[in-house]
């Protein structure tokens, strides 16, 4: 076989609000239809996914989820996420619907990754095809090895508490040996651990000890994405206090 098109169908309770909330990201609409029946279809690029309505369905029991591979993972994020701020004035990180941001998964062989769960609990997961010359190269320090788990547990599985349990374990044990690049990026994301765990107090914390850093022009310079995200988590902080 070949030239085969598969596209998946994905339960939610309101295929009004699903159509509104993929119109959000940058999707188009390809079809919609309330009877005999709630349908819709949406499109990204050449990406295409369906909807069913169903009744009562309830998001936070959804098995529903697709795989999309893209040659940028960054590229596909800032514009989801511009989507997402224009209507809501920031990135949903907690609940449903959410997002998260790229972070390599050492669950797809070090490909970078990012997932949206979209209001009818459905996880979209977005991978970078391997073939794209990215590094994928495993960590080896024991913070970094750490900080991989737990993205895996965070992002992939949606288990929060115990991706901030895996890093705060090793958060706790990091000194002046501790490799500055992987205690940047740990501080960061377990600050958006605690976001999605409702505890801004614990993510200004890690944010006071980010602070505290003595980073140099040149880890600046190589951690700008990190920082960049440490500075959106702080805004984001500000506003729901």
């Amino acid at each position: 076989m070949a030239n085969e098109i598969v596209v998946p169908i994905l339960p939610c309770a309101d295929i009004d609000e699903i159509v509104d909330f993929y119109r959000m990201l940058g999707f188009e609409l390809t079809y919609l239809q309330q009877r005999p029946y709630p349908c819709a279809g949406v499109r990204y690029g050449d990406a295409d996914l369906q909807f069913a309505g169903i009744p009562g369905f309830d998001p936070e029991q959804s098995y529903g989820s697709c795989i999309v591979a893209v040659d940028d993972t960054a590229e596909i994020f800032e514009e989801f996420a511009a989507g997402m701020r224009a209507v809501h004035g920031k990135l949903l990180v907690a609940g449903i619907p959410r997002i998260t941001r790229p972070r390599k998964r050492k669950n797809a062989d070090g490909a970078s990754g990012f997932s949206v769960v979209d209001p009818g609990g459905n996880w979209i997961r977005v991978f970078q095809r391997k073939d794209t010359g990215a590094d994928t190269t495993p960590a080896t320090e024991p913070l970094a090895r750490a900080l991989e788990n737990a993205v895996v547990l965070g992002d992939s599985k949606g288990d929060a508490r115990q991706a901030a349990k895996i890093l705060d374990g090793k958060l706790t044990k990091a000194d002046a040996a501790t490799p500055v690049p992987a205690l940047v990026e740990a501080l960061v994301y377990r600050a958006e651990l605690a976001l999605r765990l409702d505890d801004p107090g614990r993510a200004e914390e890690l944010f006071a000890r980010l602070d505290a850093l003595d980073l140099t022009d040149a880890q600046r310079a190589s951690l700008a994405e990190s920082l960049a995200t440490a500075a959106d988590l702080r805004k984001q902080v500000s506003s729901e206090r």
